[in-house]
This record gives C-alpha cells, sequence and structure tokens, in this order.
C-alpha cells in the first residue's frame, strides 16, 4: 500500500512526547499553567517583542490584533487579495470591511505601491482606515522597509499576518516583529505546530494585556465570575503550550530541512524553461512552502498538468491561494488589482515541503517530477 505524501505534514517526535508528559505529569491539564506562561515568554525572546499572548488559533490571534489596534464596525481595512480567507474573515469578525490589495508577482507578497495608492483614494473619500495587514507570504516577509514608511505617512497601523513565517526574517528582523502587532500560526500544517493554535506577538504591553482579558471571556478579576464587555475563549491550553516549547527547541532544524529541500526544487527545475521558483531570492524565508510558477507558453505544459502527475502518484500538490476577490464570500469587495494574484493562482503550484518528509519520500517526488518533465523534454532533469 502506497503512503500518501502530504505538503507540510507535523513534524513531531521524542521531544514533543517528553515535554507533553512532563506537562500531564504537573498536574497542568487545565487551561492556564506553567507551560503557556514559558511559551509565551519564549516566542517572544526567539521573535525579539516585549510579550506575546497564546491564543487557540492564527485567526483568533488576528482578531484579537485587529481590536487591540482599535479596528472597529464601519472601518476599512486593506489585506492581500493573495492570503488564506482567515485573514479577510477576522476583519470581518470586527465589523470592518476589508478591501483587497494585489500582490507583488515575483513574490506573492503584497505590491507595496499599490498599498500606498489605495491609502490615498480612500483618504480622499473620508473613510477611516483601521489597519493596514500585511500577509508574510510562503514562509518570507513582506517588504517591510518600503511597507512601514507608506503607512506610517497615512497614520495607519500595521498588523502583521506572519501565520506562514514564524523564524524568516527582512533585514535582520524577525518576522512577527514588525508593525504593532504580529500574529503567528501554529495550525498543524505551519513550520511548527501545537496541533491548533496561534500567538499575538508585540512591544505593545497594553496591547497584549487587552488581547489576554479577551482572550479569557473578558472575566474581571473577582473572586465570582463577572463580566463587562463581550470576551472570547482564545486561550491556548497548557497542554498544547508545551508541545510549542518542545517545536520551538528544534524550530531552526526543521527550517533548515525544508531549505534543503527548496533547494534540491531549485536544482531539479533550473534548467526546465518556463518553470520559477516563487520568492527563491529571499535567503531569510523560513522556506514553509516551495511554490512553483510554470508558464505554459514556454514550457508547454501547466501547473495542473504536473499536479495531475503526482496525484496519480499519491504525492500531494496545492495550487497558491485563491485570491480572496474571487472567493464567492466575498463577491463584490472593492479591490485594487493588477492581475498578479489572479496569474499566481493559475500558474502556481505548492511541493511537498515539510520538513518530516523521509529521504525515501523526498527521493520518490523528485523522481516523480523528474519522470514527468523527462516524459515532455525527452531527457532526465535529474
Amino acid at each position: 500500500m502506497t503512503r500518501t505524501v502530504y505538503l507540510s505534514p507535523p513534524d513531531v517526535g521524542p521531544l514533543e512526547e517528553s515535554y507533553l508528559i512532563s506537562a500531564l505529569r504537573s498536574g497542568w491539564v487545565a487551561p492556564a499553567g506553567p507551560d503557556l506562561d514559558a511559551f509565551e515568554r519564549e516566542v517572544a525572546a526567539r521573535i525579539g517583542t516585549r510579550g506575546a499572548v497564546a491564543v487557540s488559533s492564527g485567526t483568533a490571534a488576528l482578531h484579537l490584533a485587529l481590536l487591540g489596534v482599535g479596528v472597529s464596525p464601519g472601518d476599512t481595512v486593506l489585506v492581500p487579495t493573495l492570503t488564506f480567507v482567515a485573514t479577510a474573515n477576522a476583519v470581518r469578525y470586527t465589523g470592518a470591511r476589508p478591501v483587497f490589495v494585489d500582490c507583488d508577482p515575483h513574490t506573492g507578497n503584497v505590491d507595496v505601491p499599490l498599498v500606498a495608492e489605495l491609502l490615498n483614494r480612500l483618504r480622499s473619500r473620508g473613510e477611516r482606515i483601521g489597519a493596514v495587514v500585511p500577509v508574510d507570504m510562503f514562509g518570507s516577509c513582506a517588504d517591510y522597509s518600503a511597507l512601514l514608511p507608506v503607512c506610517a505617512e497615512a497614520d495607519v497601523p500595521v498588523v502583521e499576518d506572519a501565520a506562514e513565517a514564524l523564524g524568516a526574517a527582512h533585514h535582520g528582523r524577525a518576522a512577527g516583529s514588525f508593525g504593532r502587532v504580529g500574529a503567528l500560526s501554529f495550525n498543524g500544517n505551519k513550520i511548527m505546530t501545537t496541533s491548533g493554535g496561534g500567538m499575538l506577538v508585540s512591544g505593545d504591553m497594553a496591547l497584549l494585556a487587552r488581547a489576554r482579558h479577551l482572550s479569557t471571556q473578558a472575566r474581571e478579576p473577582k473572586a465570582h465570575y463577572e463580566h463587562r464587555e463581550t470576551g472570547y475563549n482564545y486561550r491556548l491550553s497548557n497542554l498544547l503550550a508545551a508541545l510549542g516549547r518542545a517545536q520551538l527547541v528544534r524550530l531552526d532544524g526543521m527550517i533548515g530541512r525544508r531549505r534543503q529541500l527548496r533547494d534540491r526544487y531549485a536544482k531539479l527545475f533550473a534548467p526546465v524553461p518556463g518553470v520559477e521558483l516563487v520568492g527563491a531570492e529571499d535567503t531569510a524565508s523560513n522556506c514553509w512552502l516551495t511554490v512553483i510558477r510554470v508558464r505554459p507558453e514556454r514550457s508547454g505544459w501547466t501547473a495542473a498538468d504536473l499536479a495531475a502527475h503526482l496525484a496519480a502518484r499519491d504525492i500531494e500538490t496545492r495550487p497558491v491561494w485563491k485570491p480572496m476577490h474571487r472567493q464567492p464570500a466575498y463577491a463584490g469587495s472593492e479591490s485594487l488589482l493588477t492581475g498578479a494574484a489572479d496569474d499566481l493562482f493559475a500558474e502556481g503550484l505548492t511541493l511537498p515541503s515539510g520538513s518530516a518528509l523521509t529521504e525515501r519520500e523526498i527521493v520518490s517526488v523528485l523522481g516523480a517530477i523528474d519522470e514527468f518533465l523527462s516524459a515532455r523534454t525527452g531527457a532526465s532533469s535529474a
């Protein structure tokens, strides 16, 4: 029986088991506990922020981050159109409306000149802009050197969606540390996992204290249960935090394995006309997902052709995110587009990238791709 090769499966082992057993034996099974406190300190130290608040998902982190910077019903929030739907959904949770902006065709990250243009357009109409939410795509940071001055000039806070980019950097500064607050994800398919979970990271301790309060049903510090406002059941459990602490110890090694795999893909596709690795120039990426872009007018085949070939061999691939302006849930939303995200959706393909992939699985994937390429060129690329 053939074992499916997945895109980005969790990478867990004996260290994670030991941390979980230790947490269970400590008796801290309920939501709060010493592993939760330690996990927050350790992630904040890794990223270089003053503090952190661990929550149940990256989406919860985004929601609380938006509330923390003051996003309110009726506000407008700029969101990349090329992103997972959680980024836009979190905006709607606040009662604000997302306005979508296109991406840089080479990296998939937000197109900064378009952000500047859209900010000017919205301000000229008298709209209140609650935040700009850049997304660090596929493990590479957005161009914050260009973006942050644009947002500062417009006096609009930045909420960094670093769900895909823990361990990455931009000009020596860690993903998650840009803007007023950052949001991380520890979903099962991310660079490191707590099964499900997320985290806010920030130097604004008042914002984090507010997020921590809201994440525990906004319970007041009374002996009885008292609530003066609506809160959320968003806190991460102590057990999952223990898993996260073990993953954090192994993070650099897991990034290294993904980087090595991306380098092997780069070597395989280097002589193939019409194929490029998205964001391959970024040496500070965490290489969460390796994405290729296939231009069929040059290659003679499409990304979908390769995907079908690999699927027949039980190898999982996936198109890049379907742009938000194409999603039925966001039909009719305002957007500023160049067509770049549409092109990446049509021509992009994410390949198996997980650090848990065995050498045998990697060789199987590379061999299947080489088989596909050879059938179209008559010569092996290996």
